[in-house]
């Protein structure tokens, strides 16, 4: 049963009450997703917080944790985090406001891959997250399967979130190369023990406390089934088992042709509609085909550099990819891992087809970026968002489709493989 807005005030405001009797608050920093969680239920959590620390005169500041993404619009900060005044969020950018702590040893990175990655990385966070004028930082986020580190966020939200380019490109590619089929949906995987380090070795001194969300979003209203709150990886542990319960679906059998909508509020480019290729992969038959209806992606990288990079090289598979990666010439793609792993996660590794169905890019462009191209209108006219049912649907013509509505909530496994 999903949680009221009233019970989660409740225990929400019940946690600042309990540090506001532990030590005196002046000063306190949120670190928020951006609108690409949008279905996190952040938002709420986010401003039931602002307003009960305002109202005890406490100054409240929210770092967006982006990583990578572009900073929330004025109209995305008003959709998401309600009445919370603009001014007080702040756009973390990972190339120029981080500070570097330290480094995870190549000796333990080896030991934690078994061997497939040696070099150390470098330990970066946004400089506020260390400012000793805050004397409390709450990271909020939520729970759900990833393709990079497992089950995302908790420390996540710090080092990737409001971390720098070295950690970013370094953890993405660690989890690529040790492979995303070994870790989507499971705890303690090689990125997650990297963050682990990280927060054990260099934050456990600053007062970092997590508030983590397990939640589904049937028919996009959000349900909240879990807010676990914690200054430890309990909470983490306790979210990751709940999680696991509720956004994992499993198939009896593998998918011939899955059938995937990105919605145009939360999905603006390949980056983050991929999304589609990453939760479904586990699930779709070998020789299957995944169709992504995507009327709102425009770009594939979220940021110029990385979008020029993404049309460059395309999403060609693993083995390409990193041929590419060690060529001397290619010193962009070393330069940018976070993009290389992602070119490897958006690929099927011609195991299956992907189209892409979008009205603002052209077809030759999805082509050269090594995807198949539809027209949106025409696929979505045969595959109707407003009429598919989550799950199996029988299509007129008698073809058999298994449609899912977002796939940001959840991870698709088949049985079999399993």
């Amino acid at each position: 049963m999903a949680m009221t807005d009233i019970e989660i005030k409740s225990k929400v405001n019940a946690f600042i009450d309990e540090r506001a009797k532990a030590g005196k608050l002046n000063k306190v920093l949120l670190i928020v997703p951006d609108f690409t969680r949008c279905f996190s239920n952040a938002g709420y959590i986010a401003n039931c917080i602002y307003h009960h620390l305002e109202d005890m005169g406490v100054r409240t500041d929210l770092l967006e944790a982006l990583g990578t993404h572009v900073p929330m619009t004025d109209s995305q900060i008003d959709d998401m985090y309600g009445d919370i005044p603009h001014d007080r969020f702040i756009a973390h950018n990972w190339r120029k406001d981080v500070v570097t702590l330290g480094e995870v040893p190549g000796s333990y990175l080896q030991e934690i891959t078994e061997g497939l990655w040696k070099d150390s990385i470098d330990v970066q966070v946004n400089k506020l997250v260390m400012d000793p004028s805050y004397d409390l930082v709450v990271s909020i986020g939520q729970v759900v399967p990833h393709e990079v580190i497992g089950m995302a966020n908790h420390a996540k939200n710090l080092f990737v979130g409001a971390g720098g380019a070295d950690m970013i490109n370094k953890s993405h590619m660690v989890g690529a190369v040790y492979g995303m089929e070994r870790m989507m949906g499971k705890d303690f995987t090689p990125v997650r023990l990297v963050f682990d380090y990280a927060l054990k070795t260099f934050l456990s001194e600053r007062p970092i406390w997590f508030i983590l969300t397990v939640c589904t979003a049937p028919d996009d209203i959000i349900q909240t089934h879990g807010v676990f709150i914690g200054n430890t990886r309990k909470c983490l542990e306790d979210a990751v088992e709940l999680s696991q319960k509720m956004n994992i679906d499993f198939v009896d059998h593998g998918i011939k042709k899955c059938v995937v909508y990105l919605n145009d509020r939360e999905f603006k480019s390949t980056w983050l509609g991929n999304k589609a290729v990453y939760r479904t992969r586990m699930a779709i038959a070998d020789g299957g085909e995944l169709i992504i209806l995507a009327p709102g992606v425009e770009h594939f990288g979220e940021d110029p550099i990385n979008d020029a990079i993404i049309r460059k090289y395309g999403y060609h598979g693993r083995l390409h990819t990193l041929e590419l990666f060690e060529a001397p010439e290619n010193q962009d793609l070393r330069d940018n891992m976070g993009v290389a792993a992602h070119l490897i996660h958006g690929s099927s590794d011609d195991r299956f087809s992907i189209t892409y169905a979008v009205k603002n890019i052209s077809k030759k462009e999805i082509e050269d970026a090594g995807f198949k191209a539809a027209d949106y209108d025409e696929m979505a006219a045969k595959y109707n968002p407003e009429k598919l049912k989550y799950g199996y649907n029988t299509m007129p013509d008698g073809e058999v489709i298994y449609y899912i509505p977002n796939p940001a909530l959840g991870l698709w496994i088949n049985r079999e493989k399993f």
